[in-house]
Protein backbone atom coordinates (compact mmCIF):
# COMPACT_ATOMS: atom_id res chain seq x y z
CA UNK A 1 0.00 0.00 0.00
CA UNK A 2 0.85 3.55 -0.80
CA UNK A 3 0.51 5.88 1.76
CA UNK A 4 1.44 9.90 1.02
CA UNK A 5 1.24 12.38 4.07
CA UNK A 6 0.74 15.56 3.81
CA UNK A 7 2.93 17.45 6.26
CA UNK A 8 6.29 16.96 8.27
CA UNK A 9 5.18 18.02 11.25
CA UNK A 10 4.97 16.17 14.80
CA UNK A 11 1.94 13.96 13.60
CA UNK A 12 2.36 13.12 10.07
CA UNK A 13 5.99 12.10 10.85
CA UNK A 14 4.80 9.72 13.18
CA UNK A 15 2.70 8.12 11.49
CA UNK A 16 5.23 8.27 8.33
CA UNK A 17 7.47 6.22 11.43
CA UNK A 18 5.30 4.11 12.46
CA UNK A 19 3.53 2.93 9.05
CA UNK A 20 7.29 2.42 7.77
CA UNK A 21 8.08 0.19 10.52
CA UNK A 22 4.96 -1.72 9.36
CA UNK A 23 6.73 -2.24 5.95
CA UNK A 24 4.39 0.22 4.32
CA UNK A 25 5.81 2.37 1.39
CA UNK A 26 4.98 6.20 2.60
CA UNK A 27 5.88 9.57 1.12
CA UNK A 28 5.72 12.43 2.95
CA UNK A 29 4.78 15.87 1.34
CA UNK A 30 5.91 19.38 3.39
CA UNK A 31 5.46 22.76 1.70
CA UNK A 32 8.53 23.93 3.56
CA UNK A 33 11.94 24.58 2.07
CA UNK A 34 13.81 23.16 4.91
CA UNK A 35 13.00 21.39 7.60
CA UNK A 36 13.03 22.57 10.94
CA UNK A 37 10.56 23.66 13.78
CA UNK A 38 9.58 26.84 15.92
CA UNK A 39 11.56 27.61 19.13
CA UNK A 40 8.52 26.25 21.45
CA UNK A 41 8.54 23.61 24.28
CA UNK A 42 6.60 20.81 24.13
CA UNK A 43 4.89 18.74 27.01
CA UNK A 44 4.65 15.10 26.40
CA UNK A 45 3.05 12.76 28.78
CA UNK A 46 3.67 9.15 29.37
CA UNK A 47 0.73 8.20 26.79
CA UNK A 48 2.98 10.23 24.03
CA UNK A 49 6.48 8.92 25.15
CA UNK A 50 5.51 5.61 24.94
CA UNK A 51 4.59 5.82 20.97
CA UNK A 52 8.14 7.57 21.10
CA UNK A 53 10.09 4.74 22.75
CA UNK A 54 7.90 1.86 20.57
CA UNK A 55 9.22 4.34 17.47
CA UNK A 56 12.91 4.32 18.58
CA UNK A 57 12.58 7.97 19.15
CA UNK A 58 12.63 7.66 22.39
CA UNK A 59 16.07 6.65 23.05
CA UNK A 60 17.37 9.58 20.75
CA UNK A 61 15.36 12.44 22.86
CA UNK A 62 16.66 11.36 26.49
CA UNK A 63 19.86 13.07 26.50
CA UNK A 64 17.83 16.52 25.51
CA UNK A 65 14.59 16.09 26.69
CA UNK A 66 14.10 17.09 30.70
CA UNK A 67 12.62 15.14 33.02
CA UNK A 68 10.28 17.17 35.40
CA UNK A 69 10.21 16.37 39.37
CA UNK A 70 6.78 17.76 39.22
CA UNK A 71 4.07 20.60 38.39
CA UNK A 72 2.75 23.51 40.92
CA UNK A 73 0.22 25.56 40.77
CA UNK A 74 1.25 29.29 41.69
CA UNK A 75 -0.92 32.08 42.75
CA UNK A 76 -0.66 34.86 40.35
CA UNK A 77 0.00 37.84 43.05
CA UNK A 78 1.17 35.96 45.91
CA UNK A 79 3.41 33.11 44.63
CA UNK A 80 1.73 30.96 46.94
CA UNK A 81 2.20 27.27 45.75
CA UNK A 82 0.81 24.48 46.27
CA UNK A 83 1.47 20.44 44.59
CA UNK A 84 -0.38 19.84 41.29
CA UNK A 85 1.02 16.36 41.08
CA UNK A 86 4.74 14.73 41.16
CA UNK A 87 6.39 13.49 38.01
CA UNK A 88 10.56 12.11 37.50
CA UNK A 89 10.42 8.77 38.93
CA UNK A 90 6.81 8.56 39.65
CA UNK A 91 5.67 8.93 36.10
CA UNK A 92 7.75 5.32 34.93
CA UNK A 93 6.46 3.60 38.45
CA UNK A 94 3.13 4.39 37.66
CA UNK A 95 2.53 4.63 34.21
CA UNK A 96 5.60 3.18 32.69
CA UNK A 97 7.33 5.69 30.59
CA UNK A 98 8.66 9.17 31.55
CA UNK A 99 6.89 12.62 31.59
CA UNK A 100 8.77 14.95 29.42
CA UNK A 101 9.52 18.52 28.62
CA UNK A 102 10.90 19.21 25.32
CA UNK A 103 12.11 21.66 23.06
CA UNK A 104 9.68 21.24 19.58
CA UNK A 105 12.90 21.09 17.53
CA UNK A 106 14.85 18.50 19.16
CA UNK A 107 11.56 16.37 19.12
CA UNK A 108 10.74 17.49 15.37
CA UNK A 109 14.28 16.36 14.61
CA UNK A 110 14.51 12.97 16.31
CA UNK A 111 11.52 12.21 14.48
CA UNK A 112 12.69 12.95 11.15
CA UNK A 113 15.35 11.14 11.54
CA UNK A 114 13.92 7.55 12.28
CA UNK A 115 11.76 8.53 9.43
CA UNK A 116 14.87 8.76 7.09
CA UNK A 117 16.81 6.24 8.61
CA UNK A 118 13.59 4.20 7.15
CA UNK A 119 13.38 5.48 4.23
CA UNK A 120 16.01 7.98 3.02
CA UNK A 121 14.13 9.57 0.61
CA UNK A 122 10.62 9.76 2.10
CA UNK A 123 10.60 13.06 2.93
CA UNK A 124 9.58 15.44 -0.09
CA UNK A 125 10.55 19.61 0.68
CA UNK A 126 8.98 22.35 -1.23
CA UNK A 127 6.00 20.23 -1.86
CA UNK A 128 2.44 22.53 -0.67
CA UNK A 129 -0.70 20.20 -1.55
CA UNK A 130 -2.66 22.29 -4.14
CA UNK A 131 -4.93 19.78 -5.33
CA UNK A 132 -6.69 16.06 -4.38
CA UNK A 133 -8.67 14.00 -6.54
CA UNK A 134 -9.86 10.63 -5.58
CA UNK A 135 -10.62 8.34 -8.35
CA UNK A 136 -11.33 4.56 -8.00
CA UNK A 137 -9.31 3.29 -5.18
CA UNK A 138 -6.48 5.83 -5.48
CA UNK A 139 -5.63 9.22 -4.60
CA UNK A 140 -4.22 11.70 -6.88
CA UNK A 141 -2.35 14.72 -5.38
CA UNK A 142 -0.82 17.43 -7.29
CA UNK A 143 1.55 20.70 -5.62
CA UNK A 144 2.05 23.76 -6.25
CA UNK A 145 5.49 23.05 -8.06
CA UNK A 146 3.65 20.55 -10.89
CA UNK A 147 4.18 17.35 -8.91
CA UNK A 148 1.99 14.36 -9.10
CA UNK A 149 1.97 11.64 -6.64
CA UNK A 150 -0.81 8.81 -6.62
CA UNK A 151 -1.25 6.69 -3.71
CA UNK A 152 -3.71 4.14 -2.23
CA UNK A 153 -4.62 6.50 1.19
CA UNK A 154 -4.08 10.50 1.75
CA UNK A 155 -3.33 11.45 5.39
CA UNK A 156 -3.83 15.17 6.01
CA UNK A 157 -1.20 16.25 8.81
CA UNK A 158 -1.20 19.71 7.42
CA UNK A 159 -1.63 21.49 10.64
CA UNK A 160 -4.94 23.89 11.85
CA UNK A 161 -4.99 25.30 8.56
CA UNK A 162 -5.18 22.14 6.62
CA UNK A 163 -5.31 22.32 2.92
CA UNK A 164 -6.53 18.72 2.76
CA UNK A 165 -9.05 19.53 5.65
CA UNK A 166 -10.29 22.28 3.17
CA UNK A 167 -10.68 20.13 0.14
CA UNK A 168 -12.34 17.36 2.10
CA UNK A 169 -15.08 19.14 3.59
CA UNK A 170 -14.70 23.23 2.80
CA UNK A 171 -14.18 25.96 5.70
CA UNK A 172 -13.36 25.23 9.22
CA UNK A 173 -15.22 28.37 11.39
CA UNK A 174 -12.90 29.17 14.09
CA UNK A 175 -14.26 31.53 16.43
CA UNK A 176 -11.85 33.69 18.89
CA UNK A 177 -12.04 32.22 22.37
CA UNK A 178 -10.78 35.18 23.77
CA UNK A 179 -7.91 34.38 24.95
CA UNK A 180 -4.25 35.19 23.59
CA UNK A 181 -1.54 33.74 24.38
CA UNK A 182 2.70 34.76 24.23
CA UNK A 183 5.39 32.61 23.98
CA UNK A 184 8.95 32.54 24.50
CA UNK A 185 12.44 30.50 25.63
CA UNK A 186 14.54 32.21 28.07
CA UNK A 187 18.28 30.67 28.65
CA UNK A 188 18.20 29.87 32.30
CA UNK A 189 21.42 31.24 32.97
CA UNK A 190 19.53 34.44 32.52
CA UNK A 191 17.66 34.02 35.43
CA UNK A 192 17.95 33.47 38.99
CA UNK A 193 18.21 30.28 40.43
CA UNK A 194 15.03 29.16 41.98
CA UNK A 195 13.44 29.87 38.37
CA UNK A 196 15.94 27.41 37.39
CA UNK A 197 14.33 24.47 39.48
CA UNK A 198 13.32 20.94 37.71
CA UNK A 199 9.92 21.71 37.70
CA UNK A 200 7.08 23.09 36.39
CA UNK A 201 5.06 25.57 37.40
CA UNK A 202 1.13 26.79 36.40
CA UNK A 203 0.61 30.44 37.80
CA UNK A 204 -3.28 31.19 37.58
CA UNK A 205 -5.26 34.46 38.05
CA UNK A 206 -8.33 36.69 36.96
CA UNK A 207 -8.36 36.47 33.13
CA UNK A 208 -5.01 35.16 32.89
CA UNK A 209 -2.06 32.50 33.64
CA UNK A 210 1.31 31.94 32.69
CA UNK A 211 3.36 28.68 32.39
CA UNK A 212 6.92 27.66 32.89
CA UNK A 213 8.59 24.67 32.58
CA UNK A 214 12.75 23.32 31.76
CA UNK A 215 13.71 22.69 28.74
CA UNK A 216 17.14 20.98 27.27
CA UNK A 217 18.74 19.70 30.72
CA UNK A 218 17.79 22.62 32.20
CA UNK A 219 19.70 25.36 29.97
CA UNK A 220 16.27 26.77 28.61
CA UNK A 221 12.64 27.52 30.09
CA UNK A 222 9.78 27.86 27.96
CA UNK A 223 7.41 30.26 28.89
CA UNK A 224 4.15 30.63 27.88
CA UNK A 225 1.62 33.70 28.83
CA UNK A 226 -2.53 33.53 28.22
CA UNK A 227 -4.21 36.57 28.71
CA UNK A 228 -8.12 37.39 28.11
CA UNK A 229 -7.92 40.36 25.86
CA UNK A 230 -9.60 41.82 22.41
CA UNK A 231 -7.64 43.55 19.96
CA UNK A 232 -5.81 40.13 18.32
CA UNK A 233 -7.22 37.55 16.40
CA UNK A 234 -4.13 36.62 14.05
CA UNK A 235 -3.95 32.48 14.65
CA UNK A 236 0.17 32.61 13.58
CA UNK A 237 2.96 30.90 15.59
CA UNK A 238 5.77 33.79 14.13
CA UNK A 239 3.57 36.93 14.84
CA UNK A 240 6.37 38.54 17.30
CA UNK A 241 5.36 41.03 19.88
CA UNK A 242 6.77 43.05 21.99
CA UNK A 243 8.21 42.81 26.00
CA UNK A 244 6.62 45.52 27.18
CA UNK A 245 3.65 44.97 25.53
CA UNK A 246 3.41 41.05 27.15
CA UNK A 247 4.66 42.95 30.52
CA UNK A 248 1.57 45.54 30.61
CA UNK A 249 -0.68 41.67 30.04
CA UNK A 250 0.75 41.14 33.03
CA UNK A 251 0.56 43.87 35.12
CA UNK A 252 0.54 43.57 38.81
CA UNK A 253 1.68 40.12 38.92
CA UNK A 254 4.68 38.72 41.08
CA UNK A 255 7.75 39.67 40.46
CA UNK A 256 8.53 35.98 39.21
CA UNK A 257 6.76 36.53 36.58
CA UNK A 258 8.15 40.14 35.40
CA UNK A 259 11.67 38.23 35.74
CA UNK A 260 10.60 35.65 32.75
CA UNK A 261 8.76 37.84 30.76
CA UNK A 262 11.94 40.37 30.83
CA UNK A 263 14.22 37.62 30.26
CA UNK A 264 12.63 36.19 26.75
CA UNK A 265 14.81 37.62 23.71
CA UNK A 266 11.94 37.69 21.59
CA UNK A 267 8.41 37.19 22.22
CA UNK A 268 5.56 35.64 19.78
CA UNK A 269 2.10 35.92 20.69
CA UNK A 270 -0.84 34.14 18.77
CA UNK A 271 -4.97 34.05 19.21
CA UNK A 272 -6.26 30.75 20.66
CA UNK A 273 -9.03 29.83 18.64
CA UNK A 274 -12.08 27.26 19.09
CA UNK A 275 -13.70 24.76 16.69
CA UNK A 276 -16.14 22.62 17.36
CA UNK A 277 -14.70 18.79 17.55
CA UNK A 278 -15.15 17.30 14.02
CA UNK A 279 -17.68 13.83 14.20
CA UNK A 280 -16.27 12.64 10.78
CA UNK A 281 -12.59 13.09 9.10
CA UNK A 282 -12.33 10.62 6.80
CA UNK A 283 -13.62 10.49 2.93
CA UNK A 284 -12.96 7.64 0.51
CA UNK A 285 -9.52 7.38 0.82
CA UNK A 286 -8.34 10.62 2.75
CA UNK A 287 -8.76 11.12 6.36
CA UNK A 288 -7.04 13.43 8.93
CA UNK A 289 -4.92 13.16 11.79
CA UNK A 290 -3.65 15.92 14.75
CA UNK A 291 -4.70 19.32 14.16
CA UNK A 292 -6.34 19.13 10.66
CA UNK A 293 -8.84 17.12 12.60
CA UNK A 294 -8.90 18.07 16.33
CA UNK A 295 -7.34 21.41 17.31
CA UNK A 296 -7.11 22.57 20.39
CA UNK A 297 -6.13 24.90 23.10
CA UNK A 298 -3.09 24.16 24.72
CA UNK A 299 -4.02 23.81 28.49
CA UNK A 300 -4.34 20.02 28.77
CA UNK A 301 -0.80 20.12 27.23
CA UNK A 302 -1.96 17.21 24.86
CA UNK A 303 -2.25 18.44 21.42
CA UNK A 304 1.21 17.15 20.59
CA UNK A 305 0.50 13.80 22.35
CA UNK A 306 -3.36 13.40 20.21
CA UNK A 307 -1.38 14.28 17.40
CA UNK A 308 1.42 10.92 18.37
CA UNK A 309 -1.07 9.05 19.14
CA UNK A 310 -3.53 9.37 15.72
CA UNK A 311 -0.03 8.91 14.31
CA UNK A 312 1.00 5.43 15.63
CA UNK A 313 -2.84 4.30 15.71
CA UNK A 314 -3.71 4.49 11.84
CA UNK A 315 -0.89 2.64 11.45
CA UNK A 316 -1.93 -0.02 13.49
CA UNK A 317 -5.35 0.12 11.57
CA UNK A 318 -4.05 0.03 8.15
CA UNK A 319 -1.91 -2.96 8.97
CA UNK A 320 -4.96 -4.94 11.16
CA UNK A 321 -7.38 -4.32 7.66
CA UNK A 322 -5.08 -3.98 4.45
CA UNK A 323 -7.47 -6.08 2.72
CA UNK A 324 -10.47 -3.79 3.87
CA UNK A 325 -8.64 0.35 3.44
CA UNK A 326 -12.91 1.22 4.23
CA UNK A 327 -12.70 -0.78 7.31
CA UNK A 328 -9.40 0.59 8.37
CA UNK A 329 -10.16 4.39 7.87
CA UNK A 330 -13.70 3.77 9.86
CA UNK A 331 -11.60 1.82 12.88
CA UNK A 332 -9.36 4.75 13.05
CA UNK A 333 -11.75 7.50 13.36
CA UNK A 334 -14.20 5.77 15.72
CA UNK A 335 -10.71 4.60 18.29
CA UNK A 336 -9.96 8.42 18.03
CA UNK A 337 -13.36 10.77 17.92
CA UNK A 338 -14.72 10.50 21.41
CA UNK A 339 -10.86 10.85 22.92
CA UNK A 340 -9.49 13.45 20.95
CA UNK A 341 -12.93 15.46 21.56
CA UNK A 342 -12.51 15.08 25.15
CA UNK A 343 -9.33 16.40 25.62
CA UNK A 344 -10.36 19.56 23.23
CA UNK A 345 -13.42 20.08 25.32
CA UNK A 346 -11.25 19.58 28.54
CA UNK A 347 -8.86 22.08 27.64
CA UNK A 348 -11.17 24.61 26.74
CA UNK A 349 -12.69 24.01 30.35
CA UNK A 350 -9.11 24.42 31.57
CA UNK A 351 -9.39 28.11 30.63
CA UNK A 352 -12.00 28.98 33.49
CA UNK A 353 -10.16 26.89 35.60
CA UNK A 354 -7.13 28.70 35.37
CA UNK A 355 -9.00 32.01 34.81
CA UNK A 356 -11.67 31.92 37.94
CA UNK A 357 -12.30 35.39 39.29
CA UNK A 358 -11.97 33.22 43.16
CA UNK A 359 -8.20 33.75 42.43
CA UNK A 360 -8.05 37.97 42.33
CA UNK A 361 -7.95 37.23 46.03
CA UNK A 362 -5.72 35.16 48.12
CA UNK A 363 -7.91 34.66 50.81
CA UNK A 364 -10.52 32.67 48.67
CA UNK A 365 -7.85 31.76 46.02
CA UNK A 366 -6.42 29.40 48.61
CA UNK A 367 -9.94 27.60 49.13
CA UNK A 368 -10.50 27.51 45.46
CA UNK A 369 -6.66 25.63 44.36
CA UNK A 370 -7.43 23.69 46.91
CA UNK A 371 -10.79 22.32 45.91
CA UNK A 372 -9.60 22.57 42.10
CA UNK A 373 -6.18 20.90 42.30
CA UNK A 374 -7.01 18.42 45.03
CA UNK A 375 -5.43 14.99 44.46
CA UNK A 376 -8.94 13.55 43.50
CA UNK A 377 -9.98 16.03 40.96
CA UNK A 378 -6.37 15.70 39.49
CA UNK A 379 -6.41 12.27 38.72
CA UNK A 380 -10.03 12.99 37.49
CA UNK A 381 -8.41 15.28 34.90
CA UNK A 382 -5.44 13.41 33.57
CA UNK A 383 -5.21 9.45 34.45
CA UNK A 384 -7.58 8.72 31.65
CA UNK A 385 -4.87 10.42 29.54
CA UNK A 386 -1.62 9.67 31.25
CA UNK A 387 -2.56 5.89 31.45
CA UNK A 388 -3.91 5.04 27.34
CA UNK A 389 -1.57 2.37 25.71
CA UNK A 390 -1.34 2.80 22.77
CA UNK A 391 -0.36 -0.98 22.22
CA UNK A 392 -3.13 -2.68 23.71
CA UNK A 393 -6.28 -0.73 22.47
CA UNK A 394 -8.67 -3.12 20.32
CA UNK A 395 -8.19 -1.78 17.13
Amino acid sequence: MKIIIAGAGIGGLTAAAALLDKGFQVTVLEQARALGEIGAGVQLSPNATRVLYQLGVGKLLEPLACVPLGKRVRLWNTGQTWPLFDLGAASRDIYGYPYWTVHRADLHEALVAAVRAMSADAIRLNEKVEEIDQTGESVTVRTACGHVYEGDILIGADGVHSRVRRALFGPDDPVYSGVMAWRGVIRADALPEHLRTAYGSNWVGPGAHVIHYPLRGQTLVNFVGAVERDGWTTESWTQQGTREECLNDFAGWHEDVQTLIRAIETPYKWALMVREPMTQWTSGNATLLGDACHPTLPFLAQGAGMAIEDGYLIARCLAQYQGDLARALARYEDLRRERTARVVRGSAANTQRFHNPELARAEGAAAYVDREWSEERVKERYNWLFEYNVDTVEV
